[in-house]
């Protein structure tokens, strides 16, 4: 199953990119993280393993993410013609994830960000049932991307959010 969700910000790409790699963030923003520690290698370099837990209500993901892409590697001066890559893969039980994020400038203060992510599953009811969730899926995606863009833009952290 193949996705792509994008949302527009408010703030230069250059800075959006520079949040989304800081490791530090995270917790402001990617709502029910209960846990991102690498295992090898540094935060956000290509090659790093680092173990993800997630708390959604009551159930709970543990897996494992390894970064497949960055580019540029430095995200100081970052010339305006080019898109900042971040790539990743997630493995949890039964699950593999791709995902795929582009920023690329929507104006002189304005970044779009795409993120295009696919899921496969190992387990044969979840193979069944993962195309009818889809909306599902997607409306995660888009709430992390909504969550971050009030954290970018504003300060939001979701840890403070009521509901």
């Amino acid at each position: 199953m193949k996705l792509t969700v994008s949302i527009e910000i408010a703030l230069p790409r250059e800075r959006v990119a520079q949040l989304l790699a800081d490791p530090a963030h995270l917790p402001n923003w990617l709502r029910g993280l209960v846990l991102h520690e690498p295992l090898n290698g540094m935060h956000g370099q290509v090659g790093t393993e680092s173990r993800v837990v997630l708390q959604m209500g009551q159930q709970r993901m543990e897996g494992t993410e390894i970064i497949t892409r960055r580019e540029p590697a430095d995200l100081h001066g970052i010339p305006r013609d080019s898109v900042v890559h971040f790539e990743r893969e997630l493995v949890a039980k039964g699950m593999w994830n791709a995902a795929r994020e582009r920023l690329t400038e929507a104006g002189p203060e304005t970044t779009l960000w795409e993120s295009e992510n696919e899921y496969r599953f190992s387990a044969l009811p979840m193979r069944l049932v993962a195309p009818l969730m889809r909306g599902a899926f997607r409306k995660q995606l888009h709430q992390h991307m909504q969550d971050f863009k009030a954290f970018a833009e504003q300060g939001t952290d979701v840890r403070e959010a009521k509901g």
